[in-house]
């Protein structure tokens, strides 16, 4: 049965990715930190089984020219609506339209996310006993979505970028009587407290390009802001 994973994008472009990381990082550090989280991701992920991988970009038609130019192997599709609900509606419909059964969503900011985490969530879904699979992050918000067919009510009436995203996202499941599970909780690389964590600077992390990023800056582990 086809499976997909969605993995959404941007363009790693200063002043436009990263930009709570700056400062310390200058907006050419931080698009490049998000450059290589992003390669690293797309990297990884081509080592799951069974499951076909789908780009989401945000952007107009350079997005789409820089990221055919970098993921040549991938499909492309851009990202349509306005919050990040509707997009994510938009692409889950496009998914499910072009006839996968089991779809998930994650974003970028997770480069050393487990890739046993996602494989988790395809398997919860296969075995029929979850319609909804969440994967929470630390923030209050989730790394991976995923589902067997489209529900809209969970992408309704939520505060997008705030604490309480997951919350209300499984109280609406709860209200639309979803079957609904949850996943082994993870982090954004979204702060500049996040670039000290040890995981992410662990070599066993599978995601290198990152952290090398963050080795070859050594002189960041040492100012104020990530003690």
């Amino acid at each position: 049965m086809k499976q997909a994973l969605i993995i959404f994008a941007r363009q790693p472009l200063p002043g436009q990715v990263k930009t709570r990381l700056t400062p310390p990082l200058t907006p050419e550090e931080a698009s490049e930190l998000y450059r290589r989280m992003l390669l690293d991701i797309l990297t990884r992920t081509r080592a799951l089984a069974d499951v076909e991988r789908l780009l989401f970009h945000s952007g107009g038609s350079e997005s789409g020219e820089y990221f055919r130019g970098t993921s040549p192997d991938l499909p492309l599709f851009p990202q349509i609506g306005g919050d990040l609900g509707e997009r994510m509606v938009a692409a889950f419909e496009t998914a499910f339209a072009l006839g996968y059964k089991r779809v998930a969503i994650i974003g970028s900011d997770s480069p050393d996310l487990p890739l046993d985490f996602i494989a988790t969530a395809f398997t919860e879904l296969a075995s029929g006993g979850h319609e909804a699979i969440f994967g929470p992050a630390e923030d209050g918000g989730y790394y991976l979505i995923a589902m067997t067919r489209l529900r809209r009510e969970l992408f309704q009436g939520i505060a997008w970028g705030s604490d309480t995203v997951l919350t209300t996202s499984l109280r609406q499941a709860e209200r639309g009587g979803i079957k609904a599970t949850v996943l082994p909780g993870w982090y954004d690389v979204d702060t500049v407290a996040d670039l000290a964590r040890p995981m992410l600077r662990n070599e066993a992390n599978g995601a290198p390009l990152t952290r090398e990023f963050i080795w070859k800056r050594m002189s960041l582990l040492h100012r104020p802001e990530l003690a």
